[in-house]
């Protein structure tokens, strides 16, 4: 082995962040190969290189036995015992068995053996590096579409973005810059395949946790979220400080953190709640922006009954019931949402057993009282 090799060898180890050793034992394996191949020997051999003079020796290597049945891979103790008396059955006998024309047959063998584990370690470190990352947000470059995915350049690798994990609304180009959530990095004999998503939950809690110093730090936490990527999403937070208003915080002055989140989600709309460990509290918040009169729990089958002004029962259900779905999914309750006046018919509101929930939610009488959402 030339010095130059041993520069070469050097030089990969600081530009591709593959250790020495990685190499050096890529280099044994591949002159073991090349001299079983082109020497037609079968037998045990391990090669030793000498990393400060370059050279390489090929030794066989044959077990000490009692009983020869292989003399290419054993020795007998007697034959043993005439190179040195102290050996005994179990050992390993090794002997130089260097070709003098060795060294050009296995550079030549071994530059594609070495070539593939330097791609196999290559690849390993990839994959080490994106699968400590799954569940995080990385920026990438759109590079190409097909029929079903788009992929994205993260640097290293090339991520899959597949047709479910897309938002419907947006539109994909090549050279796009877009923030992606990596969901699952799995290892395959062409390398590590790193797939992403724009639809995730885990998109939207990241990127509150870059916009909002009190998530991150952890004084403000997200409980849970509601996501129907494009469309709308709710979130509810809690504060672990009185002094902190975790919906306040998310929002940001005149609305500018929680904006940036929406523009990067294309528009999507974003309602954020507080959350409580009340659920009668934490339905009626989850169903902002309506108003809400009543809410009446069962715990049986985790379900509530909401009560609601006539003119908000359109609002509180959403277009096609998502508001109401996403409320839902946001507290884990069942939530079936009726009018006052059918309330009223039906004899649940107000309930006569309690008092009036009109002390705890004011009854407003006209629409002209509340101030209405924009969808």
């Amino acid at each position: 082995m030339s010095s130059e090799l041993l520069d070469a060898l050097t030089a990969l180890e600081q530009q591709k962040g593959i250790k020495r050793d990685v190499l050096i034992e890529a280099i044994e394996a591949a002159l073991v190969t090349a001299y079983k191949r082109n020497f037609n020997q079968a037998q045990n051999v391990r090669v030793d290189i000498n990393l400060d003079s370059g050279s390489m020796i090929v030794y066989s290597r044959k077990d000490v036995v009692e009983e020869v049945e292989d003399e290419r891979l054993q020795v007998s103790l007697e034959d043993a015992h005439l190179i040195n008396p102290h050996y005994q059955v179990g050992d390993v006998i090794e002997e130089e068995v260097t070709p003098r024309n060795f060294g050009r047959i296995a550079a030549q063998t071994a530059k594609q053996v070495v070539t593939q584990r330097v791609r196999e370690a290559e690849r390993g470190l990839i994959y080490e590096e994106y699968v400590d990352r799954e569940e995080d947000i990385v920026n990438g470059i759109v590079e190409r579409l097909d029929a079903r995915n788009i992929y994205v350049g993260l640097g290293k690798v090339e991520a899959v973005l597949p047709s479910n994990e897309q938002i419907p609304s947006e539109t994909y180009r090549p050279h796009d810059r877009i923030k992606v959530f990596i969901t699952k990095v799995e290892r395959t004999t062409r390398g590590p395949q790193v797939f992403v998503s724009r639809t995730h939950p885990g998109l939207l809690r990241r990127l509150f946790e870059m916009e909002v110093p009190e998530i991150y730090d952890g004084i403000v936490e997200i409980k849970s979220i509601a996501r129907e990527a494009g469309d709308r999403s709710k979130i509810s937070v809690v504060a672990h400080n009185d002094d902190v208003d975790p919906v306040g915080s998310c929002v940001g002055a005149k609305g500018a953190r929680v904006q940036t989140i929406v523009n990067e989600l294309g528009g999507e709309k974003i309602d954020i709640v507080e959350w409580s460990e009340d659920p009668v509290q934490f339905v009626a918040n989850a169903l902002s922006p309506s108003q809400v009169l009543d809410v009446q729990v069962s715990d049986d089958d985790k379900s509530t009954t909401v009560v609601v002004p006539d003119f908000q029962l359109s609002l509180a259900i959403g277009k096609r019931g998502q508001n109401a779905r996403l409320a839902a999914k946001l507290t884990g309750w069942k939530i079936d949402i009726k009018s006052e006046t059918d309330a009223r018919e039906l004899g649940i509101y107000p309930r006569a057993f309690e008092q009036s929930n009109e002390e705890d939610f004011e009854e407003l009488e006209t629409q002209e009282d509340f101030d209405f959402y924009k969808e």
